[in-house]
């Protein structure tokens, strides 16, 4: 499924997207009616201070509707993208399917915008990491103004790779929400190449074609206003909010379409390279953070699992006595007690599996390495 068909399919999402939207641009322009009327009675002055304070105003706005709407349902959309590329279906009624995988992965909106802080950070900081290796070609003339360029690009591109890293953790639902969001990143970084190449010039054709949007909403909202003898910055500013509402609606999902798919392209295929993790920790504050925080997370499933594992250890036990227990509770007892007690005695040298510090996963009892994640196993 290429991602035109993935954004065809999945436009009730976009839909949501863009009513909220809609309610994040009216609130925008019902303060900018209020403070530039306020400011026109001030005049010059008036006017400049009242303009910022919208600016500001529209920030706030933006962190309580964005924040606690928009990401919930950009979150429902990954889900249903993340699902759709691995099922290769969308499912029915998307938006509430999309909904319940975030619950059901995330439990509260604090996990999802905690894990999305740190790969959004991790990323950024591990693509400077990048750029330094990359500063050798700065000798050749010219190249500081391409490679400011190739940077202004590849920065707008990386809005879209932590989507796909939060991506990854609904296709691999197996795993603890932390450790496929620290493994999404590792295949970022083993794939950067491809993965930004693709994105950064769909996002050049993206910037391009905002540039005209603005143009052509302004030029319609700029005849509007001058016949009715408006001021024409007012008709820019509103021509940018519609701008954005578009962009938001459809050319941000489209873009997070067309990464995902590239992503997910690669990522199912990608073989971890263990020794990625210690050394992206050392490039990325934020990844060490999301790392410690999956081991943690990890960890307690580690110490709640030689538990699981020894009530697993006897099933024929538990099979006999509950049936028994039902007619003859008493009698059923004794006997299991006493077939069980000359196994434990025969098999006591029994190897057990060895559980990962690091990543929980289990390993034979004679492996020296972890065969998920590659750290030395103490046993």
């Amino acid at each position: 499924m290429n991602a035109k068909q993935l954004f065809n399919k999945t436009m009730p999402f976009c839909m949501a997207k863009l009513v909220l939207g809609a309610i994040h641009v009216g609130i925008c322009l019902v303060l900018f009616a209020i403070l530039m009327g306020i400011g026109w009675l001030f005049e010059g002055f008036g006017l400049v201070v009242c303009f910022l304070i919208w600016l500001a105003a529209t920030k706030g706005v933006n962190l309580v509707v964005m924040r606690y709407g928009g990401y919930m349902v950009k979150a429902g959309h990954i889900a249903v993208i993340a699902e759709s590329m691995k099922t290769g279906q969308i499912p029915e009624n998307q938006v509430e399917y999309g909904k319940n995988l975030v619950k059901e992965r995330f439990a509260t909106s604090n996990i999802y915008f905690a894990v999305d802080e740190l790969v959004n950070g991790a990323i950024k900081e591990i693509q400077r990491g990048i750029e330094k290796v990359g500063n050798f070609l700065d000798f050749i003339p010219g190249m500081e103004a391409l490679e400011g360029l190739a940077k202004f690009f590849v920065q707008l591109s990386l809005g879209y790779v932590d989507e796909c890293c939060i991506g990854w953790t609904f296709y691999n639902k197996d795993q603890n929400e932390f450790k496929s969001a620290a493994d999404g990143v590792v295949i970022y970084a083993q794939n950067w190449k491809s993965v930004l190449k693709t994105a950064a010039k769909t996002m050049l054709k993206v910037v391009v074609g905002m540039i005209v949007l603005v143009l052509v909403i302004f030029a319609v909202i700029g005849i509007i206003f001058k016949i009715f003898h408006w001021n024409a910055f007012i008709a820019f500013c509103i021509a940018c909010l519609l701008a954005w509402l578009v962009k938001f609606a459809f050319v941000d999902s489209f873009m997070m379409c067309q990464s995902m798919g590239n992503y997910m392209a690669v990522a199912p295929t990608t073989v971890i390279t263990f020794d990625l993790y210690g050394k992206l920790c050392g490039m990325s504050k934020k990844f060490k953070e999301l790392f410690n925080k999956a081991k943690e997370e990890v960890g307690q499933a580690v110490n709640e699992a030689p538990a699981a594992e020894a009530a697993a250890a006897q099933p024929m036990s538990q099979q006999v006595v509950q049936p028994q227990q039902t007619v003859q509770p008493q009698l059923a007892v004794q006997p299991v007690q006493q077939v069980a007690e000359p196994q434990r005695a025969a098999q006591p040298q029994e190897a057990k599996p060895i559980f990962c510090g690091q990543c929980g996963t289990k390993n034979d009892a004679g492996a020296a390495f972890c065969g998920n994640c590659g750290a030395k196993l103490v046993k």
